[in-house]
């Protein structure tokens, strides 16, 4: 009999000490989602104003977000995300979420800016896994090259222009890995070439 009351004190006690934590969980999880959810935003937004300068558009950018239907231009099978930069209700420029398909490891996600115009304002890549050292010199944290996107456009001569030097184009490569840089030159042309094809529907929304 002793032993079963000793295993119903235990089993109490575990319970309450189950119910007690799970209720300190919830409640810290309550505190602090406003405060992780005001940090996803900010973190964000600073991305945004790295490639897109701030006197372009007057609207709250992240929550004007649509959603693009898979399109092999945009690097993927999955639809991909673009927020409308706006001012005074006028679309000026287009920020679009899109996929470097080719990387030496992977793929690489990407941001890409584009104004109304069809020139690009800035890119940062936001995932990878390239080889540190190498190919993440695409990471604006490991070399500024990613810059040389900043007003660049699709031209008469594009196809020539759009590759890396190594294959007569104009954007350097780094010494001992060209597939990176190859694969995000490919992945802001290409989305160029999204926003010619879809201009006129993305600015009029």
């Amino acid at each position: 009999m002793d032993i079963f009351a000793s295993i119903r004190r235990n089993s109490l006690g575990l319970g309450i000490f189950a119910v007690v934590t799970a209720g300190i969980i919830a409640t810290t999880h309550q505190l602090t989602k406003q405060t992780i959810a005001d940090n996803i935003v900010q973190a964000q937004l600073a991305a945004f104003n790295e490639i897109l300068p701030t006197d372009r558009y007057n609207n709250e950018l992240y929550k004007a977000v649509v959603t693009l239907e898979a399109d092999a231009l945009l690097g993927s099978d999955e639809p991909h995300h673009a927020y409308l930069a706006k001012m005074d209700g006028k679309v000026t420029a287009v920020i679009f979420e899109t996929t470097a398909p080719g990387g030496y490891n992977g793929n690489l996600e990407l941001l890409v800016a584009i104004d109304k115009d069809g020139i690009v304002t800035g890119s940062r890549i936001i995932s990878h896994k390239e080889t540190p050292g190498l190919g993440d010199k695409v990471d604006v944290k490991k070399s500024p090259w990613v810059h040389s996107f900043v007003g660049t456009f699709l031209g008469e001569n594009s196809e020539k222009q759009w590759q890396v030097k190594k294959d007569g184009g104009k954007f350097d490569q780094f010494t001992g890995a060209t597939i990176t840089p190859r694969a995000v030159v490919r992945a802001v042309k290409n989305t160029l070439t999204y926003f010619d094809q879809n201009k006129d529907s993305l600015l009029q929304r």
